[in-house]
């Protein structure tokens, strides 16, 4: 973890809305859509760029945290992305998953 990395912060501080062992999720601030969260890891790694620092089952357990987030929140059908750079839209840089639905 980062000490000025807002993210880590985060992780460490946030209001999270679901928590597992390295992961956690938080609402986004500036929502785009009716539900909008964050699927953060504890690991501080700058973008998905660098997904090859985490050992391959880590790897997994954050793509299933992120699919039992949106379960939790009683998605169906939403959208995960992830931001990999500035020029694609990436503010924070640390790596985190967005999740988006909750569109009627």
């Amino acid at each position: 973890m980062s000490d000025d990395c807002l993210f880590c912060k985060l992780y460490r501080e946030g209001d999270h809305v679901a928590a597992t062992d390295g992961f956690v999720a938080i609402r986004d601030v500036n929502p785009q859509a009716p539900v909008h969260l964050l699927v953060l890891p504890e690991r501080h790694v700058d973008s998905f760029r660098e997904i090859g620092e985490f050992p391959p089952e880590e790897a997994k357990r954050m793509l299933e945290f992120v699919a039992e987030v949106a379960a939790r929140e009683g998605l169906t059908d939403y959208r995960v992305a992830v931001n990999v750079g500035p020029s694609a839209g990436q503010t924070v840089f640390h790596l985190h998953w967005h999740i988006k639905g909750g569109w009627v």
